[in-house]
């Protein structure tokens, strides 16, 4: 996009940009460049206006839920292939992010119960006895008490 005026930064590399300087993830002198630039260009300043108020909608109903640390990572590693013009795998970040937090949960709940752990390998990892073993064991415990 180009507002057709002559600027010393183009229009085109501020949109590319806007987030990092919304997110004030963008060093000190470019800042000072992306506000002249806002600051003499009205199309810019109205999708800076823009983004920042959708910006500051997600924020306040959805800025409530943790965010896994390994998956902002995983999103700007992402961002970075894209701008860099690599290929991105085929790969949903917030699935692969799901599946990794389910695996580290099971793993601690094996570690804070080595039993637990004892009776995954014995099923052959399903973590738990199945419905008709638990109930073959409990009819067990209830002829040996008789």
């Amino acid at each position: 996009m180009s507002c057709g005026e002559p600027h010393e930064k183009d229009c085109s590399e501020v949109l590319d940009h806007l987030y990092e300087y919304l997110d004030r993830e963008m060093p000190a002198g470019e800042c000072a460049e992306f506000q002249e630039h806002l600051d003499e260009c009205h199309p810019c300043l109205e999708k800076y206006g823009l983004e920042q108020a959708v910006k500051k909608l997600v924020k306040r109903c959805c800025g409530h839920d943790d965010v896994p640390s390994d998956l902002r990572s995983k999103v700007m590693g992402r961002i970075e292939l894209i701008r860099a013009g690599e290929a991105v795998p085929e790969v949903n970040v917030l699935d692969q992010a799901r599946h990794e937090q389910a695996q580290r949960e099971q793993a601690e709940a094996a570690a804070a119960s080595p039993q637990a752990a004892d009776r995954s390998e014995e099923t052959g990892g399903a973590g738990t006895t199945g419905t008709a073993d638990a109930r073959t064991d409990a009819d067990a415990d209830a002829d040996a008490a008789r």
